[in-house]
């Protein structure tokens, strides 16, 4: 996936379609959900008013904020509470909210870094942040989004946290693909040039393998959504969610905007402003100068196909087209050419 040219589309996703495209609910809800809202409500509003017992609340600002297979989110005033997904590990997550506590200036610092059970989930205690305006592109934040990723990048990472998790969601993305075209009436035209684009990754791209070079603190999974201001309503932009926070190749927490860029569906400015602020920061995932594609070519691509994976499996499941920024991912992966050998670094091994 090299920078755009003539394929490049005109940049007209809106500031939602950035933020959510990929990281809408994909998948029925999961069978404890009935259950575990009102429990998680209950338990958000205890750790809101610790000392108030069972008295009346009149706080506004209370409820759900998401739900989806992977994560509830449910506040009540200034407090949220998240369920992690079913299989959350215990001390990866404990070690990844000890690095949120660690870096306050860039990660949204959870209340207290010892996740509670409830039901089969985990479950961890949050400040309220305000979220980006999905209807005001031009609030996009991708200065604040670039330089905090830098900071992040330049933290050491501490001993025993495992692995940013982005190519193994990437590989989820595809297994799901696979698995609906299994049960689907006819095949998805869209669906070859998908799974062709995934099988010319190199292994580490896919999860497969150890990332390459040396290993950085990322967080696994940057798109608009998952930045906030703390304090609401006004305060410095922070990154949340620590889910897939680990070690690995930092260029891919540049690489959803890199590919939105070169599907044209993110303007030239957009991706320079972003680009240039990482920069300015001292980001390692690039040079300083020069050509950053060498470095973004392969998460670039990476995230194109997941995008696109999740997009193919929605549109079987509900039996429709895909829309247009959905094609536009898809129609990347159909121009996406071999690999250099030079990016594929096992191929050396």
């Amino acid at each position: 996936m090299p920078a755009p040219s003539k394929h490049r589309r005109r940049g007209t996703a809106g500031t939602s379609t950035l933020n959510c495209a990929a990281h809408r609910p994909e998948a029925p809800l999961t069978t404890d959900t009935p259950a575990l809202i009102p429990a998680l409500t209950a338990k958000v509003r205890a750790a809101a008013h610790p000392d108030t017992g069972a008295a009346p609340c009149t706080c506004a600002g209370a409820g759900p904020l998401a739900d989806r297979p992977d994560a509830t989110v449910v506040r009540h005033a200034d407090t949220v509470a998240k369920a992690h997904a079913p299989d959350t590990a215990p001390a990866e997550l404990t070690r990844r909210l000890s690095v949120a506590a660690r870096l306050p200036d860039v990660l949204l610092p959870p209340l207290t870094v010892t996740p509670t059970p409830l039901h089969d989930r985990l479950v961890t205690f949050w400040p309220y942040g305000a979220p980006v305006d999905p209807d005001d592109r031009d609030a996009a934040p991708w200065e604040a989004a670039a330089t905090l990723l830098a900071r992040l990048h330049r933290a050491p990472p501490p001993d025993g946290l495992p692995p940013m998790r982005g190519p193994v969601k990437a590989a989820r993305a595809v297994a799901r693909l696979y698995a609906a075209l299994r049960v689907a009436a006819e095949p998805h035209p869209a669906a070859c040039p998908v799974l062709a684009a995934w099988a010319a990754l190199p292994a580490w791209a896919r999860g497969e393998a150890p990332m390459p070079g040396p290993p950085a603190l990322c967080h696994g999974d940057l798109h608009l959504g998952q930045l906030v201001r703390h304090p609401a309503p006004d305060g410095p932009w922070r990154l949340i969610d620590v889910d897939d926070l680990g070690t690995g190749a930092p260029a891919w927490d540049l690489a959803r905007p890199a590919a939105w860029y070169a599907c044209g569906l993110l303007p030239p400015d957009e991706w320079n402003r972003f680009l240039g602020a990482y920069r300015r920061a001292g980001g390692p995932a690039v040079p300083a100068a020069g050509d950053p594609w060498p470095a973004l070519d392969v998460p670039a691509r990476a995230l194109s196909v997941q995008t696109a994976a999740l997009a193919v499996t929605k549109a079987l499941a509900a039996g429709r087209p895909l829309d247009e920024v959905e094609q536009a991912v898809v129609d990347a992966c159909a121009r996406m050419t071999p690999i250099p050998y030079q990016l594929a670094p096992e191929a050396a091994d």
